[in-house]
């Protein structure tokens, strides 16, 4: 027997739409990350989901509710191992003018593996957040036999596609995740 897991993003923030290091930081939704949420909600209503985790952040938990409308009854488990990647000392920053600034740093704190900017994680840290909710998700599908939903960020979701998609650290740290999709993985129960 299978089980399903869908995985979205957290749709546009406003530190999104400004081009901000949010990380940490709470940037509630744009009206368009609204509808960004609402079109993810219209394409999972045929579908069958029994429990939602979601990051403690408010832009994830805002995606969260807008997707899960056609779902009252699902219960969403608020978990901040799936907080977004803390940029530490850039949160908050324009990502453009520290580009502008620091051409080769932006580089290296933007996708570097191990190097994480100033007081913030990297890419390797975020993943090593993730795997043990990763285990404890995939023991309650398998206990429960539920179909799983995930409200998460950009970085965060990076450890469950590696985990998913079988991708090596390299390829992690190089895909994107667009705020106006999901993705669905299958899980033996």
């Amino acid at each position: 027997m299978y089980k399903t897991v869908y995985i979205f993003r957290h749709s546009q923030s406003v530190d999104n739409k400004n081009g901000i290091f949010s990380g940490w930081r709470d940037s509630p939704l744009t009206k368009f990350g609204i509808s960004q949420a609402r079109k993810i909600a219209k394409k999972l209503k045929g579908k069958k989901i029994d429990l939602a985790f979601s990051s403690d952040q408010k832009r994830a938990l805002q995606t969260a509710h807008e997707v899960l409308k056609y779902h009252p009854d699902v219960p969403i488990i608020v978990d901040a191992r799936l907080r977004e990647r803390d940029y530490g000392k850039l949160t908050g920053t324009s990502k453009l003018a520290f580009q502008k600034k620091n051409p080769r740093l932006y580089e290296v704190f933007h996708r570097s593996y191990a190097t994480p900017p100033p007081g913030g994680e990297s890419f390797k840290m975020v993943n090593e957040r993730v795997r043990p909710f990763i285990r404890d998700m995939l023991k309650i599908m398998k206990s429960y036999k539920v179909n799983v939903a995930i409200s998460a960020h950009g970085n965060s979701i990076r450890p469950l596609r590696k985990h998913f998609e079988k991708l090596t650290n390299d390829q992690m740290r190089r895909i994107e995740n667009p705020q106006d999709k999901y993705w669905t993985y299958k899980v033996k129960v």
